[in-house]
């Protein structure tokens, strides 16, 4: 029976509490929080904590590539980009396609899926595909109507491991579509839109339940009558307690104001941080080539753009980075920021032994330096990063 015990800590218990502590690990569980002694640890690997935040590990549930590797471009992306998530902090990560309708997608998409069990370094409940049943494009989405017999095909080439997918409220015949994935358990985010408020509460009476890279791609509906503002999707998932919403936190697809507009809308429960990270982020300021037929050019302070248009295409950003910037700009107790990136995006998926630092929770498990850099991450119980010795 393997044990870890990491003394010495702050415990942040996400939405309730940060307090000083030891953590028991037990087989890739968490057995005990708080005071430990002695008679429980015998035969314990021991970490000394030195004092440093101990938080549950970050969930991206929105990300379509780290470093130098895109989840879509095959098993070998993914296995490369599982090997380095652990020096953010993340521990839980739905790996995000955007479909490319061409031949030999499908089977693209099957090899993909088998590959997740082979993955050790980071868990991954499924995967995200985001479109093709999108009403607006973005940076290269498909814009295809609801199509029952299209999706029958992505959910068989999956083979379970479809965990959530991305469609637009407006998009022609979409309601099937989302009553169809909720039978399949498939949690329904929308995005890329124009829709109106009719149209936005037919998808949440559907199943869907969250907004995904909430205000990017959200336009509102045409102006009618000048002078009044249209409402659409926006105003519509705001006020609907159903949906939960998650933001890009790098200060540049989102103001902070938005944000903080949606946190008093949703209160912190209602808000999950995501990267919607591709090619190059956490790599220096460069252009980096995609699957998607154009170069991007990526930089933390610029986020990540078509190389020659200049449009948004995905973003730079970590999850620890997002996670540093929430804490700076939102008046908020700390540990309910953290169930932003922890507990909340473990609740919005179902995973009920992630996103808390309980007993009985797995034990994913990051110790972060002052700067939020992540010092050691453990996923289930098992050291799978630890920062260099400078």
């Amino acid at each position: 029976m393997s044990s870890l015990l990491i003394r010495n800590v702050r415990l942040v218990e996400p939405g309730k509490l940060i307090r000083p502590g030891d953590v028991l690990v037990r087989d890739g569980r968490i057995v005990a929080i708080g005071s430990i002694g002695a008679k429980s640890t015998a035969g314990a690997e021991i970490v000394d904590g030195a004092g440093r935040l101990l938080t549950p590990g970050l969930i991206d549930v929105h990300t379509h590539g780290i470093m130098h590797s895109l989840y879509e471009s095959g098993p070998d992306g993914l296995l490369a980009a599982a090997r380095e998530l652990g020096r953010f902090g993340v521990t839980t990560v739905l790996p995000t396609i955007v479909p490319q309708i061409r031949d030999g997608w499908l089977d693209r998409l099957g090899e993909l899926s088998a590959a997740i069990p082979s993955v050790s370094e980071v868990n991954i409940p499924g995967l995200h595909i985001e479109g093709p049943f999108m009403a607006v494009s973005g940076a290269g989405c498909p814009t295809l109507p609801g199509d029952l017999e299209l999706l029958e095909k992505i959910v068989s080439a999956c083979a379970g491991r479809l965990a959530v997918m991305s469609v637009s409220p407006d998009a022609p015949n979409i309601v099937p579509v989302i009553r169809r994935l909720r039978r399949e358990k498939i949690t329904v985010f929308l995005t890329h839109t124009r829709a109106n408020v009719e149209q936005t509460e037919a998808a949440l009476d559907a199943g869907a339940v969250h907004a995904t890279h909430f205000y990017d791609v959200f336009y509102a509906p045409s102006e009618i009558d000048p002078g009044v503002r249209p409402v659409g999707a926006v105003e519509s998932i705001l006020a609907d307690p159903r949906a939960s919403v998650d933001f890009i936190a790098d200060g540049v697809h989102v103001h902070p104001t938005a944000i903080r507009a949606a946190v008093e809308a949703k209160t912190w429960m209602g808000i999950v941080l995501i990267t919607d990270s591709i090619i190059g982020a956490g790599l220096p300021a460069g252009i980096y080539d995609t699957p998607w037929g154009y170069q991007v050019k990526v930089s933390p302070q610029d986020a990540a753009r078509h190389s020659t248009k200049n449009f948004l295409a995905g973003s730079a950003l970590t999850m620890d980075r997002g996670m540093a910037n929430l804490l700076r700009w939102l008046k908020l107790p700390p540990e309910q920021i953290w169930a932003m990136g922890t507990f909340n995006p473990a609740r919005l998926l179902g995973l009920k032994r992630k996103g808390r630092l309980e007993p009985g929770a797995d034990a994913d498990l990051v110790l972060w330096d002052e700067g939020l850099t992540a010092a050691r991450t453990w996923v289930n119980g098992i050291s799978i990063y630890e920062k260099p010795i400078e």
